[in-house]
């Protein structure tokens, strides 16, 4: 402790000193490592102090910052929240490990909602090619106990719920990007982001065993213009999920799979009202999920879906390859039967172009829609999807109306006639704003 004490001074000094020596430099930049402020990287000894109080120095500093994680070692972090706005830009280099403490009991008594907490940061570049492991097999154990206490499947005095928490969370954040590391067995969501603008995360190996409990690869909420892109994503939930208000991201050059598939949603959870539209998908390699791409809302919430594209995607083995859920309901297995939805999010100019693959399941296209808000101006176009083995798939359709362009097949269900809903003294379908020259509109 006496080292750690004397090292953490003299890594400031280090800091001070090379700001005064590179004053005019526009290239100047610093460089601090955790093992200047006494971090051990044994993986046994807590190193949070020593990883807190470098974020500090390195959001102070008022040059260009590389704070390095150095390679060889691995740096067990308990619970942190690594805060801002900082003076200049961070380069966070990950070139070891981070791994999260292995038993929930270890976790303390405070926030378990989050593992490493960025909030109010800008500009900051995390890379380096290490790895966060978040080491969650005990959470996922108590977890799958939860959700069976939930469906009623278990007694509660068998579980001993705590939420899990989030890997990586950026929250507030903005010019944010994560690329060229490995993010594997996360607690729960492995990367997070919320309420944040201008980020990306590229060329990263997500991956947590098939069995992980709501271990989603990237989970986006409240945040816009992001990119998705260049990512192996192979975990036991969502590949990317995007719910709440989110508008303007981009996935692409995704592998997706095992797990949940690409899903919007869900949306309109306790009644929430979400907005969720320009998304663009493409380039996508789907296999062995229980989803292809997903749109998803519970019955009774509000606000819509819609400008979404999916594209160029070739999906294996995928138990329902193209998939709108809005029957979808929170309620209890055994309860009594859920009342008549009263709203709905409206899901409407949803495009599919291009979706190759097999299905794992007879129903290769699923349109479950409400009969509040029925879905409406949903396009395929040049879809090709047969069943596992060579057997004919067929589509399902319920309130859902669009049209079919080129081969469909299986054999488009959709209603021919565009349902429309006027709102009352105006000649304008509800939910239209007019926009219909929008790159994501054109196929319509």
């Amino acid at each position: 402790m006496a080292m750690a004490a004397t090292m953490r001074p003299v890594a400031v000094l280090l800091l001070l000193a090379a700001a005064a020596l590179l004053p005019e430099a526009g290239e100047g930049r610093i460089l601090l490592t955790l093992d200047d402020f006494g971090a051990v990287g044994d993986g046994v000894a807590d190193d949070s102090k020593a990883f807190a109080d470098a974020w500090n120095a390195a959001c102070t500093a008022g040059d260009n910052v590389i704070l390095n994680v150095p390679a060889g070692k691995t740096y067990q972090i308990w619970p942190v929240t690594l805060a801002g706005p900082c003076r200049d830009e961070i380069k966070l280099l990950i070139s070891g490990d981070i791994v999260a403490p292995e038993s929930p009991d270890d976790w303390g008594s405070g926030d378990r909602s989050n593992w490493l907490h960025f909030q109010r940061v800008q500009d900051l570049t995390v890379t380096g090619g290490g790895i966060i492991d978040g080491r969650g097999q005990q959470w996922w154990a108590q977890s799958l106990c939860e959700e069976k206490r939930h469906r009623r499947l278990r007694d509660k005095k068998h579980c001993t719920p705590q939420p899990a928490p989030k890997a990586l969370h950026f929250e507030d954040c903005h010019g944010i990007s994560v690329r060229g590391i490995t993010l594997q067995n996360s607690p729960q969501y492995h990367l997070t982001f919320t309420r944040s603008s201008n980020v990306e995360a590229r060329y990263l190996r997500v991956t947590s065993p098939e069995h992980s409990v709501n271990t989603n690869g990237v989970h986006l909420v409240d945040s816009y213009n992001v990119h998705v892109m260049d990512n192996l994503l192979s975990t036991g939930d969502d590949c990317v999920s995007i719910v709440g208000n989110c508008t303007d991201v981009r996935l692409r050059a995704l592998s997706c799979g095992p797990g949940h598939g690409i899903s919007i949603g869900t949306l309109g959870v306790n009644n929430a009202v979400d907005y969720v539209e320009k998304i663009k998908v493409d380039t996508l390699f789907i296999s062995n999920a229980e989803n292809g791409v997903r749109i998803r809302t519970t019955q009774n919430g509000g606000g819509f879906a819609r400008k979404v594209k999916f594209g160029s995607i070739v999906m294996r083995n995928v138990t329902n390859p193209i998939i709108i859920d809005q029957r979808h309901s929170d309620h209890l297995a055994g309860s009594s039967k859920t009342p008549k939805a009263q709203g709905a999010v409206q899901v409407e100019k949803i495009n599919y172009i291009d979706i190759t693959g097999t299905s794992a399941s007879k129903h290769a296209v699923t349109f479950s829609c409400s009969d509040a808000a029925p879905c409406r101006r949903l396009s395929l176009k040049n879809v090709n999807l047969t069943r596992v083995g060579g057997h004919k798939a067929s589509s399902y359709c319920h309130k859902a109306f669009g049209r079919s362009v080129g081969v469909v097949v299986p054999e488009s269900c959709l209603s021919k006639e565009d349902f429309v809903q006027l709102v009352p003294g105006s000649m304008t379908p509800h939910g239209d704003d007019g926009d219909d020259d929008d790159e994501e509109d054109s196929d319509f």
